[in-house]
């Protein structure tokens, strides 16, 4: 059967690729995706073709990978961070069936992991990743997942925290969060994480409601037991913190 490569590129920067993608990549005879996403690829993989559609178009970025892989060629389908996370694995996966096209999912590196590696170790014992974006969730069932997460005392990471048209989603999610924890709960953005202007911030719950954040940012709420550690932030592996 025909095969259908989806990828995951990490932030975009060549060193956070993972080898198994790097590889898919070079051996592909076609790389498809978004705008922005193939022209962060296009220097690290010249000579390539590439076929790209804008925001918003991912069904039709869909079709025309799985299209070009049913015609026998050897066709990438990018995403930012991992592909399986808000990305175009589940909709290649829902597709494949239609043109008789295998679908093989590339592991990548998502902002959840990338973001807290240039934090410290705020993700070390368990924790709940949220999109703050509405256009395909309802905006109240965001909200219950908030307040589930904030209840049970997890770390939390938010994706697409603000737009232009978002600009008050994450002061809304804070009052959710600040509902259970306490307004010095240890937070912290990561921005442009792999790319120019790369930038960290540790700041408390309270103070995060009024950060001015944008879609490349991506942030962390910590849990009860998480702190700051040599300008780090750190959530144990366990709760009992002995410091």
């Amino acid at each position: 059967m025909k095969k259908l490569y989806v990828v995951g590129i990490g932030a975009g920067n060549y060193e956070g690729m993972t080898v198994k993608a790097v590889k898919t990549l070079e051996e592909a005879d076609v790389i498809v995706g978004y705008t922005a996403y193939c022209d962060l690829m296009r220097p690290f993989f010249p000579g390539k073709t590439f076929l790209s559609t804008p925001m918003m178009r991912e069904i039709e970025r869909c079709r025309i990978a799985l299209e070009q892989a049913a015609e026998g060629k050897n066709i990438a389908l990018i995403c930012s961070g991992d592909a399986g996370i808000y990305g175009m694995a589940s909709p290649a996966l829902e597709l494949c069936l239609e043109y008789g096209v295998e679908v093989e999912i590339v592991a990548g590196v998502t902002a959840a992991i990338s973001g807290a590696a240039l934090l410290g170790s705020p993700l070390t014992n368990d924790f709940s990743v949220i999109s703050l974006s509405d256009l395909l969730t309802p905006m109240e069932v965001i909200e219950k997942r908030l307040e589930c997460a904030a209840i049970a005392d997890v770390a939390v990471v938010l994706y697409n925290p603000a737009s232009k048209k978002r600009a008050d989603h994450l002061r809304r999610a804070c009052e959710i969060m600040l509902k259970h924890r306490v307004p010095e709960t240890v937070c912290g953005i990561a921005r442009n994480i792999g790319r120019d202007g790369e930038e960290t911030k540790l700041l408390t719950l309270s103070e995060l409601s009024d950060y001015q954040a944008d879609m490349f940012t991506a942030v962390f709420i910590g849990n009860s037991a998480t702190r700051i550690i040599d300008g780090k932030m750190v959530t144990p592996r366990g709760y009992r913190y002995e410091g």
